[in-house]
């Protein structure tokens, strides 16, 4: 049997589609040119570039399985639809970013100590290229967010701002070793390109982590909702809440409540239903009402009990 929601969980996003596509399409060709490149340019700040763009494919794959998903509607096994799937392909690109991240640390140590030579006029064209392409998606993909918000299109973000810097480091670390003969200056640049990969991957982990942990959104402050709440007429008393994210801008809240025996319950929950929606822009809520006589809560609940005594 059908269910109705008044909410729908579900996401139509055909911008953010239409802009994966095209990204993903040009960041698998220039993927096998700056692969190749690399190996045969032998240098490991293109190398670590080519690496940091197999991550790009590997994550934009992921967006956009997580955007087709998410357009499916609820069913009687996943009532939320499958939003959720969004906040996991980001955490496991963000995880992907760090792990490429440790890996260009590691051979970039070993170049250190065992320099190699470096075709500089290979390297500089691929590198100069690959920067033309970064700035196109890079440019897409934030106009894409400024018009449909999606971590999974913001990690994507983040791994192409990576690549943008990425190609620049290349660029610098070519024109120096050109002017210097410094071959160490390549491994070098390839640390510094990890390091801003590991802090974008590190940023994109941080949040998709307390989304799926189901903690409070960082925009609200619980405790102003809770005394929002209180201010509603009836209200006496505000417990057991909750708010938490399924997918980027879509939240859920639930909450009970002690009233007053002499108002209509169902009064207070529209009450406090609009109020959400008015000042929070919080439209998936749950409200359960209770009365502290048939609702006992302990010691918690025999002071509303008093209270509703004086008020007969």
């Amino acid at each position: 049997m059908p269910d109705y929601h008044h909410l729908r969980h579900v996401k139509e996003q055909t911008r953010s589609k239409r802009t994966l596509w095209i990204t993903l399409l040009l960041t698998l060709f220039f993927t096998v040119v700056e692969v190749i490149g690399g190996l045969l340019s032998h240098s490991l700040a293109l190398l670590s570039d080519s690496a940091h763009m197999i991550s790009d494919v590997f994550a934009l794959s992921l967006s956009m399985t997580a955007i087709y998903l998410a357009s499916r509607p609820p069913n009687s096994r996943f009532s939320y639809g499958y939003l959720r799937f969004e906040i996991i392909a980001s955490f496991l690109n963000g995880l992907a970013l760090c792990l490429i991240a440790s890996g260009i640390f590691i051979e970039g140590f070993r170049r250190f100590f065992f320099p190699e030579e470096i075709r500089l006029g290979l390297m500089l064209t691929i590198a100069v290229i690959g920067l033309l392409v970064n700035v196109i998606l890079t440019v897409m993909l934030s106009r894409s967010i400024s018009e449909e918000k999606n971590l999974n299109v913001q990690s994507a973000l983040w791994h192409f701002i990576g690549d943008l810097l990425s190609s620049v480091g290349v660029i610098l670390s070519a024109v120096v070793i050109y002017f210097t003969g410094l071959l160490w200056f390549d491994p070098l640049m390839s640390l510094v390109i990890g390091l801003i990969i590991f802090i974008g991957g590190a940023r994109i982990v941080r949040e998709a982590c307390l989304i799926l942990m189901e903690s409070v959104p960082e925009q609200y402050d619980l405790e102003q909702i809770r005394s929002v709440i209180c201010s509603v007429e009836g209200v006496q008393d505000v417990h057991e809440l909750h708010l938490w994210t399924i997918s980027t801008d879509h939240h859920s809240f639930s909450a009970h409540v002690f009233i007053s025996e002499s108002i209509q319950p169902f009064c207070v929950i529209l009450a406090i239903t609009e109020t959400l929606k008015k000042q929070f822009d919080i439209s998936h809520v749950t409200v359960q009402v209770e009365h502290a006589r048939i609702h006992p809560h302990g010691e918690y609940g025999e002071k509303f009990l008093k209270l509703q005594d004086r008020e007969a």
